[in-house]
């Protein structure tokens, strides 16, 4: 029988689990939310409006990443780490918190909105600057939302994060939609439809405070009064928040700073390089279409990177080599697969996907390039993931850093001479070099790569796909146009080549079965394996 300590470990083990399973359905819903309501935004403002909103976007963005998964993660450590310790009274600490987080958001406040005009002219369009001190005032939000949010994580209580963070995006796609058809349908300027959009965004902030809020009050304990704030209670606070917590979620603020880089001076170099103002906005706007496919695209995977951190970090720290070397084997695998199938599938059915969503076909080129980002960006995601759990905190930062200076030397390059299409190559290849670093450096930490073995199959799955896919497409879709015609040719195809994909990766054995068991309904497509075409697989 188990003992009593047994029993204990078990009964916080199954809570730890419960509490990742939550936060990370939570992610999924809330990442999904952030990538489909642009869809119907666009439709509403269209290519100009998106354009305007895409301008201020990313700054909220930071402010996000920066408050789900970067600040909370770093306080939820240090709070684990005190009640591991016997500490359960957090209020000296959480002053500390408090006052560091506060100086900070108030001290990016006020940078952004008084630069705003600055900002706005860096962008090459002056008329952002209201939309830009709007958005600022999300930073304000900032210390409330990423101190509270840091508690519970680190006391196990995942449900309030989870409950502020799905309301938080609810609110905001509700209002962000509500508010734009209201101000475009009544006469006002995109730019005001763009500024009540972003109103939206800080509105879904509030409402995520206030959630954080109600539980704070409604659960609060009675603590011992704080001893008087002391600089080594500040030093250490903020070594945490800053060194740890900004590191570690830069692996998700990525493809946000790539967003940041365009926003900065992609619209000006159209301009600079002949484009009309007008024009330029609605290739800008066009060219932004490319962020819900590429958000869609990475939801699994940024949500198994958020599982993969912990799990290796575990096996790391118990020494358990040959379980690492599983566990990471089966995430490069599912990774590349997810990623590589994202990504050829979507360019397949880029013109027909592009005209359902958006009305129209232009730019499918463009973000056909684009689509590429998807394997890259799930490549990154999921590398970073692996050293953050080895301990290689810095690395993937230091990497991204490199990779978003090369992507702004490459449009400073590539569009002048091919417009957007250059911003796209450029946004490629510097995540690609992104890779490039963070798989260099897995080697060096004696990770074993995948075998060729595996690309081999890879490759013949997503050959298979593509040959079925156009099939379809020229079967279907021959003589017709409009987005009527282009809605079942899009859902089909996604459903067809998602099923030929996982057909041939089954019977081809591209996982064992204890990876396809990691995968949703996996174990059921591992029924599908017959004999090992190819030969056997090391693993």
């Amino acid at each position: 029988m188990k003992g009593r300590k047994d029993v204990q470990q078990d009964h916080e083990s199954k809570k730890l689990f419960q509490g990742i399973l939550i936060l990370t359905l939570s992610s999924v819903i809330t990442k999904i939310l952030s990538a489909v309501y642009r869809v119907p935004f666009q439709n509403i403002v269209g290519d100009v409006g998106f354009y305007i909103y895409q301008q201020v976007y990313p700054i909220y963005g930071i402010v996000m990443a920066l408050s789900s998964s970067g600040f909370p993660v770093a306080v939820s450590k240090m709070v684990a780490e005190r009640e591991a310790a016997g500490e359960n009274s957090h209020r000296t600490f959480l002053n500390a918190v408090f006052l560091i987080l506060g100086l900070f958001g108030s001290g990016l406040f006020l940078a952004v909105f008084f630069t705003a005009g600055k900002l706005a002219a860096w962008m090459g369009d002056p008329r952002l600057s209201p939309l830009i001190r709007t958005v600022s005032c999300s930073f304000l939000l900032m210390p409330l939302i990423s101190a509270i949010r840091g508690v519970y994580q680190g006391q196990g209580r995942m449900v309030p994060t989870a409950l502020s963070q799905v309301l938080e995006q609810t609110v905001r796609v509700a209002a962000i939609l509500l508010l734009s058809f209201w101000l475009v349908r009544g006469g006002f300027s995109l730019y005001a439809a763009g500024q009540g959009a972003v109103f939206g965004s800080v509105l879904g902030g509030a409402v995520s405070a206030a959630v954080l809020v109600f539980y704070l009050v409604k659960g609060g304990r009675q603590e011992k009064a704080a001893r008087l704030l002391e600089w080594n209670d500040v030093k250490q606070a903020a070594r945490s928040l800053f060194c740890s917590g900004i590191a570690v979620c830069i692996s998700s603020l990525v493809l946000v700073l790539f967003q940041f880089v365009d926003s900065l001076h992609l619209y000006a170099l159209l301009k600079d390089a002949g484009w009309g103002a007008e024009a330029a906005k609605k290739l800008k706007g066009i060219y932004d279409r490319g962020q819900p496919f590429l958000q869609l695209g990475t939801v699994a995977a940024s949500s198994f990177a958020l599982n993969l951190v912990p799990v290796i970090a575990l096996e790391y720290k118990k020494g358990r080599r040959k379980s690492l070397e599983i566990q990471v084997q089966a995430a490069l695998k599912i990774s590349t697969a997810i990623g590589a199938g994202a990504a050829v599938g979507l360019i397949g059915i880029m013109p027909f996907a592009n005209t359902m969503l958006f009305e129209n076909s232009e730019g499918t080129a463009v973000l056909s390039v684009f689509s590429v980002s998807i394997l890259f960006s799930t490549w990154i995601l999921t590398f970073s993931g692996i050293l953050q759990g080895l301990g290689k905190v810095y690395t993937p930062a230091v990497a991204i850093a490199a990779g978003v200076l090369l992507k702004y030397g490459l449009n400073e390059v590539w569009v002048p001479r091919f417009g957007t299409m250059g911003a796209s190559a450029a946004t490629v290849a510097a995540l690609g070099f992104i890779s490039l670093i963070l798989m260099i450096k897995l080697g060096k930490a004696y990770v074993k790569m995948l075998p060729a073995l595996f690309f081999g199959k890879l490759a013949l799955s997503l050959f298979a796909m593509s040959a079925c896919l156009q099939l379809w497409l020229r079967l279907f879709a021959y003589g017709l146009s409009g987005r009527a015609a282009s809605v079942p040719a899009a859902l089909g195809g996604t459903a067809i080549g998602a099923a030929v994909f996982l057909f041939c990766a089954a019977r081809l054995r591209l996982l064992t079965d204890e990876e396809w068991g990691l995968v949703p309904f996996g174990t059921k497509l591992a029924g599908l394996k017959g004999k090992n075409w190819i030969g056997k697989q090391k693993t």
